[in-house]
C-alpha cells in the first residue's frame, strides 16, 4: 500500500480508538496499535543521513531516558531505528507530516523534511519509558500524523522579569517536547529593555535595569528598592535562535511600540513627547509616556529594527502596538502637527499612521509585522498580521479583512491567570484558566466562513511575568496547561473527551518528575462548583477530584475533615451561612490539601438572576449565578469568583420568588487601577413586584462608593418587593492621568446580597 493510501485509509476508518492505550500528547491524527513490541538494546543502531542533527538528538534522548548509548550509522540495518526523509508530495502532505511505524524488527520514522522527522522523534520519546534498562520495549504501532495549525506558539515575557540564557534554552526544549513551533519572545517594555542594540548602548546600560520592583499584588502598592535587571547580548541571541532553529522552532521577537516604551525613553528621552527625564518602570501596568511619532523617533526605531531583523530570521517581527495611552500625544504640539499634516482625525489614526510607517520599513527589509489587536484601531496596516488577545473579536475582524491572525484570547490562553482555586494558588495576575478551559479552546471562531477561516494561522499562550520571578515559577504556570494547548493547536483536541486527555496528561507527570520540572498539581485539588438547588431555596455545592472523588470527606461546622467526617457522594445543599471544609482521603491517608469555603447568606442566594449585558468572556467563569452563589470573592485574587465587564454596566435583576421585606442591598465591587479595573461611577437599586415596573429606592455616587472601599451597602426603608434590580454604571472611558487612559474601564462585581 502506498503511503498516500495508508494515510487516507487510516483517516477513512478513524482508527484513533486505539490511541487511548498510549499517553501521546498531542494526540496524533491517526494511530493503529498492533501486537507485540520492538526491543531497543545496546546493539540497536540509528540509521540516518550523515551529520543528521535529528539522529544525534535521538541518540542523546535515548541515552538520557534509558542509559543506552546507540550508534549512528548510514548503513541500513534490520535491528535499527530508521530516520528517512523522502521527497515531498506537496499535493497531500506538508513539511510537518511524519509517519512512525514500530514493528517487532525495527522502527521507521518517515517524513518529507527534517522537521517531520523531529516530530516523529518526539512521539517516539513518549513511547520510550524513562528508566535505566538494558532492554526497552516500544509497542508496535502505526502513526500517521500532521498538525492542523501552522502557528503553534508559546510566549515568554522577559521584560518584567529577566530569565537567564540557559533557561530560555530549556523553555525552547519544553516547546519542542510537545511539537510547538513558535517562541514569541517579549524583550522590551516599560520595566526593562532586554536586547543589546549596538548602535544605542544606553538601551541596555540604562534601560535594562530598574531601581526597584513591586512586591505583592498591584493593589498592595508596595515596592522594594533592589536594583534589578539583565539583558541578552547579541551573541546570546544568536546562540538561542540557532538552538531553537535546530529544534524547528521560530523565534519571533517583540519590540514594543509606540507604547510600553519607558525603559527605552529612560535611556533616550529625546524620543518622547516631553523630553523626560524618565526612570525605568518600577510599577506594573501601563505608563503614559510613549514614543513620539516624529521623524527622529522613526529613525531611532528603524535603526533598532535593522539590528533586530539581522538577529532574527523569522518571517514576522512583533511590534506590540497595544495599550498605548494617548495622553501625551494629545498635549504634544509635534503630535498635533503630525495629525494635521497627515490629515488624521484623532490619536487612534495617529497610532495607525505610526504602525503603518513601521510596517513599510519592515516590509522593505523582507519581513512582515504582527501586533496585538489594538493595531486594528484607526485602520490596519496593509500587510500586518494580528494577535488577538482581548477576546476573539479582533481576530475575527482581521480575518474578515483577509489579514492573518494568531488567536491568543485572555479567556483561554493567558497562562499568568490562576489555574486552580485562586485561594490555594501562588499570586497571579487574575482570572481563572484551568487545564480544562484551555483544552476547550477552538482557535477558529464559528463566526468565520471557510474562506475567512484560512486566515487563522493558529494560536499561542502568553505568559506575562509581573508576578513570576523564577524559572521554577515559569514551569509551574505553563505545565500542564501547555499540554492542553499543544493538542488544541495540533488539531486533535476534543473537549467532549476531556477525561481521556486528562488521563493521558496525568501519565506525563512522571516525566516531569524525572526531568525535575516544577508543574502544577492543581488538577489533584478538590475542585468546586456551585449551582442552584432544585427547590430554588438554596445552592448545591459540588466537589470533585481528578483522581478519586469517592474519597472526599467534608465538614460543615468549620472543623477539619478526617476519616470520620461525612463521606461526599452527592452535591451538598447549602441553606444557611456556614463554613465547609473538605479533603481527599485514600488508604486512610489525607491525599489533598484541605479546602475551605465560607458561604454568606441573604435572601438572594440561589435565586434566579438575569443580566442585561454579558460579562467579558475572560472574566465570566460562573455566569450571572456568580452574583448569588453565596461566595464573596477574594479581593487580592480576582479569579473565578468575580465577573468582569469591559466598558459595560452591570444591570442585574434578581427574582426572589415571592414578595419580601427588603431593608438593604449589598454589592461587592473591586478596584485595581493598574489592571484598568475601576469602581463604578454610580450604583442604583430599583424594586418591583411585577418585574416590569421598577421604582428607584437607593443610589450611591462614585465618591460614596470609594469611601466604603468596595462592599457597598444601599439602605432601603423596609420596602416589600419580589424583584430587585441592581445597576452599577461603568466608569466608561478612563480619564487622562490614570492607568489605561483613553481605554474602556473594567467593572468587577461579585455577590449581591438582599437583606
Amino acid at each position: 500500500m502506498s503511503r498516500k493510501l495508508l494515510f487516507l485509509f487510516l483517516l477513512l476508518f478513524n482508527l484513533s480508538f486505539a490511541q487511548e492505550q498510549l499517553p501521546l500528547i498531542p494526540q496524533p491524527k491517526s494511530t493503529l496499535v498492533g501486537k507485540g513490541s520492538y526491543t531497543i538494546t545496546a546493539k540497536t543502531t540509528i540509521h540516518a543521513a550523515k551529520n543528521s542533527f535529528e539522529a544525534n538528538y535521538l541518540k542523546e534522548l535515548i541515552k538520557t531516558q534509558t542509559g543506552l548509548d546507540l550508534m549512528i550509522t548510514s548503513k541500513n540495518s534490520s535491528n535499527s531505528i530508521q530516520l528517512i526523509v523522502k521527497s515531498p508530495d506537496t499535493t497531500v502532505f506538508n513539511k510537518e507530516y511524519y509517519e512512525l511505524i514500530s514493528s517487532p524488527n525495527k522502527i521507521v520514522i518517515t517524513a518529507f523534511s527534517n522537521q517531520g522527522i523531529f516530530y516523529g522523534i518526539q512521539t517516539l520519546s513518549q513511547l520510550i519509558s524513562l528508566q535505566k534498562s538494558s532492554e526497552i520495549q516500544v509497542p508496535c504501532v502505526t502513526i500517521v500524523d500532521q498538525p492542523h495549525y501552522a502557528w503553534r506558539g508559546m510566549h515568554l515575557d522577559c521584560a518584567r522579569h529577566f530569565f537567564p540564557k540557559e533557561f530560555i534554552k530549556k523553555y525552547i526544549d519544553y516547546l519542542a517536547m510537545y511539537k510547538m513551533n513558535t517562541f514569541h519572545w517579549h524583550l522590551t517594555d516599560d520595566q526593562g529593555w532586554r536586547i543589546e542594540i549596538k548602535k544605542y548602548p544606553k538601551l541596555t546600560e540604562i534601560g535594562a535595569y530598574r531601581n526597584g520592583s513591586m512586591v505583592g499584588h498591584y493593589s498592595d502598592q508596595k515596592f522594594d528598592n533592589n536594583r534589578y535587571g539583565g539583558f541578552y547580548t547579541q551573541d546570546d541571541i544568536k546562540e538561542i535562535v540557532a538552538y531553537a532553529n535546530q529544534r524547528h522552532i521560530t523565534v519571533v521577537p517583540e519590540i514594543e511600540m509606540p507604547g510600553h516604551a519607558v525603559a527605552a525613553l529612560a535611556a533616550y528621552p529625546q524620543y518622547s513627547c516631553t523630553g523626560g527625564p524618565f526612570e525605568v518602570g518600577k510599577i506594573w501596568g501601563v505608563l503614559d509616556d510613549v514614543f513620539c511619532p516624529k521623524d527622529e523617533t522613526f529613525t531611532f526605531l528603524e535603526n533598532i529594527l535593522s539590528e533586530v531583523i539581522d538577529l532574527f530570521p523569522s518571517k514576522y517581527i512583533h511590534i506590540g502596538g497595544d495599550e498605548c495611552p494617548k495622553v501625551r500625544w494629545k498635549a504634544c504640539t509635534k503630535c498635533q502637527q503630525r495629525m494635521k499634516t497627515e490629515n488624521l482625525k484623532d490619536e487612534h489614526e495617529l497610532q495607525s499612521y505610526f504602525i503603518q510607517r513601521i510596517e513599510k520599513f519592515v516590509n522593505a527589509k523582507g519581513r512582515k509585522i504582527i501586533g496585538w489587536d489594538e493595531i486594528l484601531e484607526g485602520g490596519l496596516a496593509p500587510n500586518a498580521a494580528v494577535m488577538s488577545w482581548r477576546g476573539t473579536e479582533g481576530g475575527i475582524a482581521a480575518a474578515k479583512e483577509k489579514h492573518y491572525v494568531v488567536m491568543s484570547p485572555g479567556s483561554h490562553c493567558y497562562f499568568d491567570h490562576y489555574q486552580g482555586e485562586p485561594k490555594n494558588e501562588p499570586i497571579a495576575f487574575g482570572g481563572y484558566t484551568p487545564v480544562e478551559k484551555v483544552y476547550s479552546f477552538n482557535p477558529t471562531p464559528k463566526e468565520l466562513f471557510a474562506d475567512e477561516a484560512q486566515y487563522i494561522l493558529g494560536a499561542q499562550a502568553n505568559l506575562w511575568t509581573e508576578y513570576i520571578e523564577t524559572p521554577s515559577h515559569v514551569e509551574y504556570m505553563i505545565f500542564p496547561r501547555m499540554l492542553a494547548l499543544s493538542e488544541v493547536v495540533w488539531g486533535t483536541s476534543n473537549p467532549d473527551k476531556f477525561p481521556d486527555f486528562q488521563n493521558r496528561m496525568i501519565q506525563h507527570f512522571a516525566i516531569f518528575d524525572k526531568k525535575g520540572i516544577n508543574y502544577s498539581k492543581s488538577i489533584y485539588q478538590i475542585t468546586t462548583k456551585v449551582k442552584p438547588s432544585i427547590s430554588g431555596n438554596g445552592i448545591l455545592f459540588e466537589l470533585k477530584s481528578a483522581n478519586n472523588s469517592s474519597g472526599i470527606r467534608y465538614t460543615t461546622d468549620g472543623s477539619s475533615p478526617s476519616l470520620s467526617s461525612n463521606l461526599y457522594s452527592n452535591p451538598i445543599e447549602i441553606t444557611k451561612g456556614q463554613t465547609l471544609k473538605a479533603a481527599l482521603f485514600e488508604n486512610d491517608t489525607q491525599k489533598s490539601a484541605t479546602i475551605e469555603q465560607r458561604f454568606y447568606w441573604s435572601n438572594a442566594v440561589g435565586k434566579k438572576i438575569t443580566l442585561v449585558h454579558s460579562p467579558h468572556e475572560k472574566y465570566n467563569t460562573g455566569g450571572a449565578f456568580t452574583l448569588v452563589d453565596g461566595i464573596i470573592g477574594n479581593r487580592s485574587k480576582f479569579g473565578r469568583d468575580w465577573l468582569g465587564f469591559s466598558g459595560k454596566d452591570l444591570n442585574a435583576t434578581i427574582d426572589l420568588g415571592k414578595s419580601e421585606t427588603i431593608n438593604k442591598v449589598i454589592l461587592c465591587v473591586l478596584e485595581s487601577q493598574g489592571s484598568w479595573i475601576y469602581f463604578p461611577k454610580k450604583i442604583e437599586v430599583l424594586l418591583s413586584n411585577d418585574g416590569q415596573n421598577f421604582e428607584s429606592v437607593a443610589q450611591l455616587n462614585s465618591s460614596q462608593i470609594k469611601e466604603v472601599k468596595g462592599e457597598v451597602v444601599l439602605e432601603v426603608a423596609s420596602k416589600k418587593a419580589q424583584y430587585v434590580k441592581v445597576i452599577a454604571t461603568n466608569l466608561g472611558k478612563i480619564q487622562e492621568g490614570n492607568p489605561g487612559a483613553g481605554s474602556e474601564a473594567w467593572l468587577f462585581v461579585d455577590e449581591i446580597g438582599v437583606e
